[in-house]
């Protein structure tokens, strides 16, 4: 199916006038009308608020176009099996098992591959060990912990960064707990230049750490957080990424 016609069949199976699901999702009528006619689609904003409102990925508002599969297991993903993070947002990254709340559940290359050939049994054509380890080690969850050395290494690496971030100093930016993996493309926002453009800074296809904050100033503006080994990035923004400010982008 098409994205026109998913967001149709979406829409009236909730019961949705075009008026009613413009209403939720902060655009006009004709807009939806204009999705459904296939004449435009959503924004990336706009279909992180339809994937909240309706329950689904985004990937399947688009109709599909990728073949989803655990970055950290190799499972291939169904919306039902996808990973939440905290504010119920999907990561179609990872499936539900392997990251949970934000955080993932193996740490250690063994151990999974230890899961997956129990997961197997005694099934003559499983993959051997050596197999299964050569297939994560060609997933992003793992190509982390391979770059870093290692489960305490890569553990280490994010105690320091949390420590960089909170020695900044930056007004208004509460102290940094947790770091979260996060697709490039969901955080890849696109900063306004001084001279009338827009850049991004990301690789939509990349993982990072990060998180999102709120300003300790109060309004509706938070603070969103995304690093890896090579620097750091803090900006602000309000709801739903709108009107983004690059506040500080460093190399480490």
């Amino acid at each position: 199916m098409e994205t026109k016609d998913i967001i149709f069949e979406l829409r009236t199976k909730a019961g949705l006038s075009q008026d009613a699901l413009a209403e939720k999702v902060f655009v006009t009528r004709q807009a939806v009308s204009r999705w459904e006619t296939g004449e435009t689609t959503p924004n990336t904003e706009t279909l992180k608020l339809l994937s909240g409102l309706f329950d689904v990925s985004i990937n399947t508002l688009l109709g599909s176009p990728r073949q989803l599969i655990c970055q950290c297991c190799g499972m291939p993903l169904e919306d039902i099996y996808i990973s939440k993070e905290e504010d119920g947002s999907f990561n179609e990254e990872y499936c539900k098992w392997c990251h949970t709340n934000g955080e993932f559940v193996y740490h250690n290359l063994d151990q999974m591959t230890h899961f997956l050939t129990e997961h197997f049994g005694n099934n003559p054509a499983a993959p051997t060990e050596d197999q299964l380890k050569e297939m994560l080690l060609n997933l992003d969850y793992w190509k982390q912990y391979i770059a870093l050395g290692g489960e305490d290494n890569f553990i280490e690496f994010k105690k320091k960064i949390i420590e960089e971030l909170n020695a900044l100093g930056i007004d208004g930016m509460p102290k940094v707990e947790k770091l979260h993996a996060l697709p490039g493309r969901y955080v890849n926002l696109a900063y306004p230049m001084p001279n009338g453009s827009s850049m991004t800074l990301l690789d939509d296809n990349q993982i990072y750490l990060g998180t999102e904050l709120e300003s300790e100033f109060g309004g509706e503006r938070c603070f969103g957080i995304v690093c890896n080994m090579q620097f750091l990035l803090v900006c602000t923004y309000e709801a739903n990424g709108e009107n983004p400010e690059l506040i500080l982008y460093k190399q480490r």
